[in-house]
């Protein structure tokens, strides 16, 4: 969605800038599918949720179970990932959110420390490696207005929901610092679903220069929350309310600390040349019982990454050229003690006897190179290739007797190429044709006796793109267009042997194809009013081109956890710093099972904020807000389990309940001094 527009110093959309992952920094000029959200469209809503920001993006759909159990697909991969998000990499600055395990998680990072979020479409791997869905670029919030500004925001809402806010800020010519506390809980609507989340994130500069400067990051997260887990049909339809009885029983939950820092450094040694270095850790220690058994977790990723970047001329052609390299080394280390929750007198989780120790490492390396060419005045070419190559470890130490193992894939190599073609300063049409991959996550790798199994292979496949971006009447309405083929190949497949074990196997092929499109609107009725309606569309069709699993043929059938259709449109009316907006959800129905015999029903939502800004004295801002998301009360399924499967007699439990309507309001205030 193209960013919302401040009326009071604007009257046309602007070209929007993107990171400097790209080879360019300009939107209009990248020959892909980009959407941007900034702070603007993050505050449509709650302030507590990402999901109904990224649901307003075409080709993005996230699925939450909770504020702490998410499913984001792109153009429909990673959608049948049992649990989480993979077969995407994400990024806060220049840390990764992607584990080396293949999982993403960007639900942790508070709303309020993001000044942009960016969502690259399909299998950019010249720039981003692993991840055939795309990448996701959470760009944090520096303070860039020279002085102090302190600020404090409070949020409550239906079933328990409470959110507190403070920031403070300071930049002066030099640098800058940005400091962010935020505490998070809610009651939950349904049976054991409270949620508790607090955090401290500081973002900031040092030794600006005109040609060089230090880039910060740091974030810690606690978190806990409780799991009601998904349900059966009948629960769903008649008691949505309920948990799961088993995770009721054991008060299942989920608690985890999480440390992230990281710095960049970016200087310009000539004037042709300019390079960026990152380094930076991930650590978590997580706690999770369940009522199979109990988890511990200890996670201790770093890595580093620097690119460089020239602009020159070759044979009389504009040209510019980024090459780096990263490394990624992540290591686990856990193991699962029995859950004796039914011996515990209804008090819940209980530690039993040691079940199983296991220690696993990930290491890899991405080179990867990118260059753009000017041909002609109104066509340029731009051409990548990544290398990736991925060692891991497993050591199983316990029980007795201790086994170690070790694996290699064989180098990848993911080339991209794309055109674009701009008829005028503000039109651009491009096709671009490029390779992606996706990596098995450690589970996926073994067997069903904790083994590695070096038959399993990554996913690959090719994606065919072509597309336009256009500004009309006056740069007001700005409109793009994408159609999209992609052919995966060794599909991984999650198949469940036990209680929460799954193995991966290679099972076949899918097509992902579709048609997106988005379409903004500003219109400035007069200086201090405006009205800014939006409209994107999802038209996919994604299916089984050659799927094969335990002797039964899927091929032809729709692709599990993805609806093929999906359409978001909304409105806002500003006027003299009141303002009103609306945000309409339409999602088709999903595939529950590959069989196709079950599917969860579509489902509209209306989301509505109504808000007020106005300056109580010099410098000194408040603003309030309220809003309601469902306003229409509609029952849906707000995230599916796909394939799940009923032990002893037991009905599937395919469905997470989504709210029914639910209240906000926030007040905040802002002074700068």
């Amino acid at each position: 969605m193209i960013p919302a527009i401040d009326f009071r110093n604007t009257q046309q959309l602007q070209p929007v800038t993107i990171s400097s992952y790209h080879i360019n920094d300009s939107l209009l000029n990248a020959p892909a599918s980009i959407s941007i959200l900034t702070p603007a469209d993050l505050q449509r809503n709650n302030l507590s949720d990402i999901s109904p920001v990224l649901n307003t993006l075409p080709g993005v759909f996230m699925q939450s179970g909770g504020i702490n159990t998410n499913r984001i697909s792109i153009r429909g991969i990673g959608a049948r990932t049992p649990y989480g998000t993979n077969k995407i990499r994400a990024f806060y600055g220049s840390i990764p959110l992607t584990s080396g395990d293949s999982e993403t998680t960007i639900e942790d990072i508070d709303l309020e420390v993001i000044g942009q979020i960016e969502v690259i479409k399909g299998p950019l791997s010249s720039l981003y490696g692993a991840g055939l869905g795309g990448a996701i670029l959470l760009t944090p919030k520096f303070s860039n207005i020279l002085g102090h500004r302190a600020a404090i925001s409070t949020t409550h809402g239906s079933y328990g929901l409470m959110k507190n806010t403070i920031n403070y800020g300071f930049a002066t010519a030099t640098g800058s610092l940005n400091i962010n506390y935020h505490k998070l809980e809610t009651d939950g609507w349904r049976e054991n679903s409270a949620y508790n989340r607090e955090g401290v994130t500081l973002a900031g500069e040092l030794f600006r220069r005109e040609k060089s400067g230090l880039t910060y990051f740091g974030n810690y997260t606690y978190m806990k929350a409780f799991i009601p887990s998904s349900i059966d049909k009948n629960t769903f339809q008649n008691n949505p309310r309920a948990a799961a009885f088993t995770w009721k029983s054991a008060k299942g939950y989920e608690e985890y600390d999480s440390w992230l820092a990281g710095l960049a450094y970016d200087w310009q040694p000539a004037t042709w040349l300019k390079n960026s270095t990152s380094v930076f850790i991930n650590l978590k220690e997580n706690y999770e019982p369940r009522p199979f058994d109990i988890l511990k977790q200890n996670t201790t990723a770093y890595g580093t990454r620097t690119q460089f970047f020239t602009d020159t001329n070759i044979f009389g052609m504009k040209s510019q050229f980024i090459a780096g390299i990263e490394y990624f080394k992540d290591g686990f280390k856990g193991g699962t003690l029995a859950n004796l929750y039914e011996d515990n007198n209804g008090n819940g989780s209980l530690e039993g006897e040691q079940l199983t120790k296991t220690e696993q490492d990930r290491n890899f390396i991405n080179a990867f190179a990118q260059m753009r060419l000017q041909l002609a005045p109104k066509f340029e070419m731009q051409a990548g290739l990544n290398y990736n190559k991925t060692h891991f470890s497993l050591d199983n130490t316990f029980p007795a007797p201790t086994s170690s193992e070790s694996y290699s894939y064989d180098g990848i190599w993911a080339p991209q190429v794309s055109v674009l073609y701009k008829p005028s300063s503000l039109h651009t049409i491009y096709a671009s044709a490029s390779r992606g991959f996706s990596l098995p996550s450690i589970e996926e790798t073994l067997t069903e006796n904790g083994t590695i199994n070096p038959n399993i292979k990554p996913e690959n496949g090719y994606n065919f793109e072509i597309g336009g971006k256009f500004y009309f009447l006056d740069r007001n309405l700005y409109a793009e267009v994408s159609l999209y083929h992609m052919q995966i190949k060794d599909l991984l497949v999650a198949q469940r042997v036990g209680d929460d074990q799954y193995v991966g196997i290679n099972a076949g092929e899918t097509i992902h194809q579709g048609i997106e499109a988005a379409v903004t609107y500003n219109w400035q009725i007069s200086n201090r009013i405006s009205l800014q309606p939006y409209a994107n569309a999802s038209i996919g069709k994604y299916e089984f081109k050659e799927f094969n699993n335990n002797g039964v043929d899927y091929s032809g059938n729709d692709l599990t956890g993805v609806p093929a259709n999906k359409v978001t449109a909304g409105v806002t009316f500003t006027a003299y710093g009141l303002y009103l907006s609306g945000d309409y959800y339409f999602v088709d129905d999903i595939p529950l099972n590959d069989a196709n015999s079950v599917y969860s029903e579509s489902y509209n939502l209306l989301n509505i904020k109504a808000g007020y800004r106005f300056e109580l004295f010099r410098n000194f801002v408040s603003h309030i807000s309220a809003g309601v998301n469902n306003a229409g009360n509609a029952h849906y399924a707000s995230m599916v389990l796909v394939n799940a499967t009923g032990f002893g007699g037991a009905a599937p439990r395919y469905y997470y309940p989504g709210l029914p309507a639910n209240y906000y309001g926030n007040i905040s205030f802002s002074y700068i001094f």
